[in-house]
């Protein structure tokens, strides 16, 4: 597993953490488990998303299932406008309160989704660096496409257009990309281990932004 540059483990300063992965890599369960931990160890912790549930990030859902797609411009602007508006209106707010931001999905997602639709991830990211605020840790869940997209059959819900086989590997290429060339803080994990597994992990890892479990944990 790569390691991203070391951090001062410091309990007293704010915290961004960012899950990213294809759909169907199991990030969503290791945000909400990561929420659980921290939460049980009484730091203060704020979950979320992306897109949002605002009125943009409903848009960008709805168009995701909508027949007429928007072009990959469309699109990014629109995932701009709610990362603009997510960043001023929550995570902002709760870093300078000191308290843990866990998201799942930041501007890493848009450059590997709508670069597998064309555009220049390294021009998405230098949009998005102009206002977003770089997480301290982002944890990239790896699966292979095929059992992503085996996970979600299985669990009974309809594929969207961006869950199709050649569009997941054109975007797991890009995560993996980043890796290669040293995005700041990117860390990679095999997502087809047990969830648990994956877990460790995950908190090791964090427990170096924090420093260790207390000896009564």
């Amino acid at each position: 597993m790569n390691y991203p540059r070391p951090f001062t483990p410091n309990q007293n300063r704010a915290t961004f953490v960012a899950f990213e992965g294809i759909d169907g890599s199991g990030k969503t369960t290791q945000a909400h488990m990561l929420k659980d931990y921290l939460a049980n160890r009484g730091i203060e912790v704020v979950l979320t998303c992306e897109p949002t549930s605002g009125p943009i990030g409903r848009a960008i859902r709805q168009a995701a299932v909508s027949p007429d797609p928007m072009s990959p411009e469309e699109e990014t602007d629109l995932f701009i406008q709610d990362r603009a508006d997510h960043v001023k209106n929550l995570i902002l707010p709760a870093l300078r309160l000191k308290q843990v931001v866990i998201t799942d999905r930041y501007y890493l997602s848009t450059m590997a989704y709508q670069g597998a639709r064309g555009l220049d991830p390294e021009a998405i990211r230098t949009k998005n660096e102009l206002f977003a605020p770089s997480p301290d840790l982002t944890l990239l869940i790896d699966i292979p496409p095929a059992i992503a997209l085996q996970r979600i059959q299985a669990r009974g819900r309809h594929l969207e257009k961006f869950e199709m086989l050649d569009f997941l590997i054109r975007v797991r290429d890009i995560y993996l990309t980043q890796v290669n060339l040293g995005f700041p803080g990117l860390v990679l994990i095999d997502g087809r281990q047990e969830p648990t597994v994956i877990h460790q992990q995950v908190t090791n890892l964090v427990e170096r932004l924090f420093g260790p479990r207390d000896s009564n944990d």
